[in-house]
């Protein structure tokens, strides 16, 4: 059975190796978004400071793309609602 401790690392190293979203890594391990990020942003950071450092970069960039992908879903629903 995994350790917080673990689960932490797990997760930040998903979220790099793929980089991925929170709801991306929290659907792979079948847990809450609200563990990833609690993982990912305050226990990593005591655990692991490097790999907090590469896992924030990772979130960052999503963050600042987070209202494209947004725009981009809307746009795609209404293309098959009128279809």
């Amino acid at each position: 059975m995994y350790t917080v401790s673990d689960r932490a690392v797990t997760l930040g190293r998903y979220i790099v190796d793929n980089n991925a979203t929170v709801r991306q890594a929290a659907g792979q391990y079948g847990i809450s978004k609200s563990t990833v990020h609690m993982d990912v942003t305050r226990r990593l950071q005591k655990i692991n400071p490097s790999l907090f450092r590469q896992v924030r970069r990772v979130l960052d960039v999503n963050k600042s793309e987070r209202h494209i992908r947004g725009g981009n879903a809307t746009r795609e629903k209404y293309k098959k609602d009128k279809k």
